[in-house]
């Protein structure tokens, strides 16, 4: 790969149904450039989960990936309302999903914490108000 290939996506708030296009779109972009099957399995936690708080949590947002010779580099951005306590956030089962997102399934508390758990290098910044900024990286050949 010479350049960097560059995806960048746009989700809509509360669009369940669409929930996963971009996921599935990197996942697929990965496996054009034969990237190794377990990258694209944690990309695609990464950026599902990510998918899901845009859609559940931030009325909508940008997923945006980066793909370069030694790692896809992930960017999560919303303006929705922010993240009032990050650390309780990034405790598993922790939610503040509403019922009808729970009803669909969605809204476990497992989101962030998989999100870090899939991430080799993994930041949130979240400003009550200003929405929420997720950065993480996946190396191809970590180690």
């Amino acid at each position: 790969m010479e350049a960097p290939v560059c995806l960048e996506y746009s989700i809509e708030g509360n669009n369940f149904l669409a929930a996963g296009t971009a996921s599935d779109n990197i996942k697929n972009a990965l496996k054009m450039l034969k990237i190794d099957s377990d990258v694209c399995r944690r990309v695609a936690i990464i950026t599902y989960e990510s998918e899901s708080n845009l859609v559940i949590h931030a009325g909508g947002g940008i997923v945006r990936a980066k793909i370069t010779e030694d790692r896809v580099s992930i960017e999560i951005k919303d303006e929705g309302p922010g993240i009032a306590d990050i650390e309780k956030a990034m405790t598993a089962g922790y939610s503040t999903a509403s019922d009808e997102a729970r009803e669909m399934g969605f809204g476990a508390g497992m989101g962030l914490p998989n999100i870090k758990k899939n991430s080799d290098e993994f930041n949130i910044i979240s400003e009550l108000g200003k929405g929420t900024t997720l950065f993480s990286t996946v190396y191809f050949n970590k180690g």
